[in-house]
């Protein structure tokens, strides 16, 4: 004999939601859409753990304080959920990633932003006062600090796509300065960032669904892999060229040589002349820090000696 069963609401759903996965069909919410794959998701994590790393290497050496930031999360939401999840004294800061269509948000825990704030004026990197108001010069170094911030987040998105960072809008919370409408679908990136050995606090970055449309095909990590060691280069190439700019070299022109012994040498003086293997109508050699480099032609300007040059510098057959 056949027991009766009772089947509440939940097990009714629970018996159509399996029945839909059977047919090889699923639920659709059209309120919350699922705009970003696993894939995107999976990208965006790769690309700002490369951030972080990088950011909290010059966070250290800028605030003379050991700076730990950690990737805890990757979600999509509406941008109502994001903004009503946030604290209201959260610290907002918009910018852009030109040539990217639209704004992107970074909000920042009042307790991180109050140790920076702190060691850049010069303290103990202590916090004293919570949800206090800025000043207009904590205001600025804020943005200062954002600016940093964002040029690193240049770099990390190198392996996808060139971008310039651009400075918005600093507010308090993000009812005053929203980047999209409400039922908007963004990608929420959540950091826990950790400021010596007492202070910690949490950091995000809000990217709306429409800022990330156009490089949706490229957020892959198989792309990122591909193409992250080639935008590493040329970044890295361009960063040692501007770090060495200012550095002086020492160049010499050669303009010919002999061989002579001991005893000619011993017995030159005053108005005897050399023969050098070099004819007048050659090109002489200019050396870099000792290294031939250029071939070159010998002048006058303004009755100072000077040279042209004519090619680099390769051995002649």
């Amino acid at each position: 004999m056949m027991e009766n069963q009772n089947f509440s609401e939940e097990n009714i759903e629970e018996n159509i939601i399996t029945n839909e996965l059977v047919r090889g069909c699923k639920l659709y919410n059209f309120r919350r859409p699922d705009k970003f794959s696993k894939e995107h998701l999976k990208a965006l994590q790769d690309i700002h753990r490369d951030f972080v790393r990088h950011l909290a290497q010059i966070l250290t050496a800028y605030l003379r304080m050991e700076v730990r930031i950690d990737v805890i999360s990757v979600d999509q939401l509406t941008y109502e959920e994001y903004i009503c999840s946030m604290p209201s004294n959260i610290q907002n800061m918009v910018f852009k990633l030109n040539p990217l269509t639209g704004e992107v948000s970074m909000g920042m825990s009042p307790d991180v932003l109050a140790v920076v704030l702190d060691r850049m004026l010069g303290g103990a990197g202590i916090v004293n006062e919570h949800g206090k108001e800025l000043t207009q010069i904590e205001e600025l170094l804020t943005t200062k600090f954002t600016e940093k911030i964002i040029k690193i987040l240049e770099e990390s998105w190198s392996a996808i796509l060139p971008v310039k960072s651009e400075f918005v809008a600093l507010a308090n919370g993000y009812h005053s300065v929203p980047i999209t409408t409400n039922g908007e679908i963004v990608s929420l990136i959540s950091f826990e960032v950790r400021l010596g050995q007492k202070n910690f606090g949490l950091m995000n970055l809000c990217f709306p669904y429409p800022v990330l449309e156009t490089v949706l095909p490229k957020l892959t990590p198989q792309y990122i892999y591909q193409h992250a060691s080639v935008a590493s280069n040329e970044v890295g190439r361009n960063e040692t060229l501007e770090k060495i700019k200012g550095a002086y070299l020492e160049m010499q022109v050669i303009l010919g040589k002999t061989k002579l012994q001991i005893n000619d040498v011993l017995d030159l003086k005053i108005n005897d002349v050399i023969k050098l293997d070099q004819k007048l109508n050659e090109e002489l050699i200019a050396c870099v820090n000792k290294k031939k480099k250029f071939f070159v032609i010998p002048g006058v300007i303004n009755n100072k000696v000077c040279i042209k040059i004519v090619d680099q510098y390769k051995i002649k057959e």
